[in-house]
Order: structure tokens, then C-alpha cells, then sequence
């Protein structure tokens, strides 16, 4: 079997050491004599998965006790309205971020639950950059400042972490969590969906801090009460089990890589070598503001847009599949999350020269 470089946006690749334990762990866990699949998720066998998973969690980000950390479902869609129905703690007004369409969507579905005030918008730029955050029209009053640090459709990233205050900052980490060190005492909530760079589709993290529990909208549903969640270990009903699980090992093949600034190093070379090919050459353009380019979702257009199919369908030959852009912005993006080796990098940069040479 030959395995193809999987540039997905997401699902996305996962590290094939991950794919091979759980293959070999399949029919039988540890000895118990069932599949993780099987385990309910009340007995001990998945107590312990879940356990493990947490703290190999906290050890790599560095979450302090006063924070939880929750596993959940609904993606990254849920917590748009989780995150109102949670945060607001009696206050109708809260500050948003808008550079692109994540932030786009999180703004649209909490305006459903009082005043949002865009504090700034890169849209007139075509969400090629980040505002300044001098030109910030932030409330003091606000319930909190809620910003998305990486935008995987147009490629952009934030390089700092905004300055909120005494306001609770939440960020969208979908796409970046783990790709590198953060300092997570600097957040009130930080979200992510598995399907990128923790694992699977299923499974939602979010790290909350502990204050800001158990003040929810009237009407708020159960499951989206994060201190119900909190208070239940996660498993008010039934977790995504599997999915935990196979977080879990990603945990641990992260902290077998060395960690997160292990990590970053191979991160930033990955990104920098494709975006210095895209560079140098009169064929490819990126659109996005060097300052702000992500490490983790590399757009780029061809000089000849009408080669796009042809560029697509060769590269899948190739083994270089998924490099088609959004729907919404066309092109072609490269999405290279922890788990893609320096290989799949080197392979699509020998694929793109030898594809413009031949088509220039």
C-alpha cells in the first residue's frame, strides 16, 4: 500500500504512527479483550483513556489548574453559540475580530444573542491581512474579545496574541492549536475542532477558565452549559470516545516528537520553504500579506487559472492530493498541519516547478 500526501483542510492527515497503534489496538485494548469502540464510557478502561488524554493535554500547552479542559462535539459551529450563551454573564455587548470567514460565521451566529461590535474587519482587503490593532474600536464593557487566530480558507494568521485587557479574550484555535507554544493564562476560552491538528472529525476541545462557569443565557440547552459539561467530566451523555481516544494518541506522539516548540521549529520550516517556492516563482502567487501568512493553510493561484483543473488532477496522480482551493476563493491551498512530514512539503515543491516549467 502507498499512502498519498493528504493536503486537506480538514478532516485532515494524521500521523501515521497514530493510524498504525490504533490498527494494531483495534480488536483488543491493552489486553481488556475490546475494541475502544466497545468500552462504555462509564467503566474504567475508558476512564483512564480520557484521563491520560487530558493530562498529556495540559502538559503539552501548559493549562494552569485554574482552567478545564472539555471534550466535546458540534465543532466549531456549536461554539459559536455556546460561547454567548456562556460568556455573556448578564451583559449584552461583546467584541468581535473579523479576518475572514470563521470570524464572518462567529460574528453572524452571535449576533442571535445580543449587540456584536466588530472592533475591526480586514473584508474591504479581501481578508488578505489583519487590522492594526491601534485602529481597534474595543468596549471596555464587553463581554468579551473573540478573534480567530488562523483562517484556513484565505490563509491568514495572526503573529501576536491580542491585548484584551481585563476582558476575557476567546479565540478560535481550530487550525493552529498545537502547531506551537501558547500561553493559555492569557485566554478566558480557547475552542478548537479535532478534524486539523488533534484528530479525527468528531471531537471538540475547549479550555475554559474557571470563573467564567455557570452564568448561562435563560433557556440555555444542558449540553451547551459548559459548567454541566464540567461538572460531568465531559460525559453528560456519551462522549465521542473514539475520537478522545485517538486524540489522545496524538497527544502523545506530539510529546514523542519533542513537544511543541519541537514542533513550531518544523512548523515554520515547512511553511517558509513552500511559500519561498510560490515566491520565487512568476507561475504562483500567494495573496496574503507576508506579514500575516499562516504556517498551517498556504493559498496560491496559478498565472493561468484555466490549468487549475489540470494542476489538480495531475498533483492527485502525483500522490499530492486535496491541494483544490475553498469553493469560495478557488486557487489552490496547501494545508500542512503537524502531521504532514517535510516530504509531502518537498514532493509538492518538486511537483509545482516541474508543473510550471512544463505549462509557462
Amino acid at each position: 500500500m502507498s499512502r498519498v500526501f493528504n493536503f486537506s483542510a480538514g478532516p485532515a492527515i494524521l500521523p501515521e504512527a497514530v493510524l498504525a497503534q490504533a490498527q494494531a489496538e483495534m480488536l483488543d485494548w491493552q489486553g481488556c479483550g475490546m475494541s475502544v469502540l466497545e468500552m462504555s464510557h462509564r467503566e474504567q478502561h475508558f476512564a483512564s483513556i480520557a484521563a491520560q488524554a487530558e493530562a498529556d493535554l495540559r502538559e503539552l500547552l501548559g493549562i494552569p489548574s485554574n482552567y478545564k479542559v472539555l471534550f466535546l462535539q458540534g465543532g466549531a459551529y456549536s461554539q459559536f453559540s455556546m460561547i454567548p450563551m456562556n460568556l455573556l454573564r448578564g451583559k449584552t455587548r461583546m467584541d468581535y475580530v473579523d479576518t475572514g470567514d470563521w470570524s464572518s460565521k462567529a460574528i453572524d451566529e452571535a449576533r442571535r444573542y445580543g449587540d456584536v461590535n466588530v472592533v475591526a474587519s480586514s473584508i474591504a482587503g479581501n481578508y488578505t491581512s489583519i487590522p492594526d490593532p491601534a485602529t481597534w474600536q474595543c468596549d471596555p464593557n464587553a463581554a468579551y474579545l473573540h478573534y480567530t487566530p488562523n483562517e484556513t480558507i484565505r490563509g491568514v494568521e495572526f503573529g501576536f496574541v491580542p491585548d484584551a485587557g481585563d476582558v476575557p479574550l476567546v479565540a478560535d484555535f481550530s487550525s493552529t492549536i498545537l502547531s506551537r507554544p501558547i500561553d493559555v493564562s492569557r485566554f478566558g476560552l480557547i475552542y478548537a475542532g479535532a478534524q486539523k491538528n488533534i484528530g479525527p472529525a468528531g471531537l471538540t476541545i475547549v479550555i475554559v477558565r474557571e470563573d467564567l462557569l455557570g452564568q448561562t443565557v435563560p433557556c440555555t440547552p444542558v449540553m451547551f452549559d459548559y459548567k454541566v459539561q464540567a461538572d460531568n467530566g465531559s460525559m453528560y451523555n456519551t462522549p465521542p470516545t473514539y475520537a478522545w481516544y485517538l486524540a489522545g494518541l496524538v497527544f502523545k506522539w506530539l510529546k514523542a516528537q519533542g513537544g511543541l516548540s519541537v514542533m513550531a521549529a518544523i512548523n515554520e520550516r515547512k511553511a517558509n520553504k513552500l511559500y519561498a517556492a510560490i515566491d520565487a516563482s512568476d507561475f504562483y502567487h500567494c495573496p496574503v500579506d507576508l506579514t500575516y501568512r499562516s504556517w498551517m493553510n498556504i493559498p496560491f493561484t496559478l498565472a493561468k487559472p484555466a490549468l487549475d483543473k489540470a494542476f489538480a488532477a495531475e498533483a492527485e496522480q502525483a500522490g499530492l492530493v486535496s491541494l483544490k482551493g475553498h469553493r469560495s476563493v478557488g486557487g489552490m491551498r496547501a494545508s500542512i498541519y503537524n502531521a504532514m512530514p517535510e516530504a509531502g512539503v518537498d514532493a509538492l515543491i518538486h511537483f509545482m516547478q516541474d508543473f510550471a516549467q512544463r505549462n509557462g
